[in-house]
């Protein structure tokens, strides 16, 4: 008999997820803002460190997707993961990748 609800383990992948979603449109904004009020030859850490953030979430999101899926999905032989799980994984270094380069950024005139 299935629960009506979702388990607990794919409610804490959403909110990693959700989270990670968060945190990149508050590093786009951050990044606009510091973009306009910092000074020349500042570097972007703030910036730097909500993308790291981001990139940590959806790392814990989909490593915890990775382990568990199996107790949600019927076991079968033809168990494939879609599209949106390997995009995550893509996206898990891109955002890290972002987020040191914007720590090491310095702003130019």
């Amino acid at each position: 008999c299935l629960s009506l609800f979702p388990p607990e383990w794919l409610q804490s992948v959403q909110a990693m997820m959700i989270l990670s979603i968060i945190f990149s449109v508050l590093s786009l904004f951050l990044f606009f803002c510091q973009l306009f009020t910092l000074t020349k030859g500042g570097r972007f850490y703030i910036t730097g460190i909500f993308q790291i953030l981001a990139g940590l979430c959806v790392m814990s999101g989909a490593a915890i997707f990775t382990v568990r899926h199996t107790d949600w999905q019927q076991a079968s032989a033809d168990i494939s993961f879609g599209f949106a799980y390997i995009l995550a994984w893509v996206a898990f270094p891109l955002a890290l990748i972002s987020g040191v380069i914007y720590v090491i950024l310095r702003k130019r005139e």
